[in-house]
């Protein structure tokens, strides 16, 4: 890639994160071309739709959280493995809208997300397995249910962050107190199964 080229593609990304971390990842391209000084043929000719664009933005990052969860799963105390994991993510949704999209809908055709996804729900089923076996967590629940629960819990981070820095750890806790045994009261209904989790996560994008 010619000098000229690989600026054009540094400065896009560049706009693209800042554009993402404000708006979300819906952001116009257009505004994201005029951000990085470039036209909208330069901006596609490097990527050719938005899934391209996400994953340049957002790969390195998202590896990182892959990390995080290798992490938990190695704790000594499944609990703190999991309290500390969730606190790492909703860390990251508090300042970044862009994160949030990502991290709490589903958007097709990124690579690097979609393996997210999956090393997520790994990552959360073995940590709440263990917890099971300790007697930590409550029993009827299912691992589909609480991941649509951060799901949903995580849209509202940036707008209780942005009306008081730090609230985001109040709703965790709230939430992590439903998820345990001492006192829990059975569950309403059925749990959620892999395949309504999906539809629920593209009606979340879409809503």
């Amino acid at each position: 890639m010619r000098q000229d080229a690989q600026r054009n593609r540094e400065r896009v990304i560049a706009a693209a994160r800042a554009v993402y971390a404000e708006q979300g990842v819906e952001a116009p391209l257009d505004v994201i071309a005029r951000r990085a000084g470039v036209g909208n043929a330069t901006l596609y000719r490097r990527f050719p739709d938005r899934a391209a664009l996400i994953e340049a933005v957002f790969g390195a990052g998202l590896a990182e959280t892959i990390e995080a969860g290798e992490r938990a799963r190695a704790a000594v105390d499944p609990w703190a493995g999991l309290t500390a994991y969730l606190e790492r993510t909703f860390g990251g949704l508090a300042t970044d809208r862009g994160v949030t999209d990502l991290m709490t809908t589903a958007i097709p055709g990124v690579p690097t997300l979609e393996a997210l996804h999956v090393h997520n729900a790994v990552t959360v089923e073995a940590l709440l397995a263990r917890c099971r076996a300790e007697g930590t967590v409550r029993t009827d629940l299912s691992t589909p249910d609480v991941l649509f629960t951060l799901a949903a819990l995580g849209r509202a981070v940036p707008a209780a962050e942005a009306a008081a820095p730090g609230s985001w750890r109040r709703l965790l806790a709230l939430f992590l107190d439903g998820l345990r045994a001492e006192g829990a009261r059975p569950l309403p209904g059925e749990p959620l199964t892999d395949e309504a989790l999906r539809t629920a996560l593209g009606e979340l994008h879409t809503s």
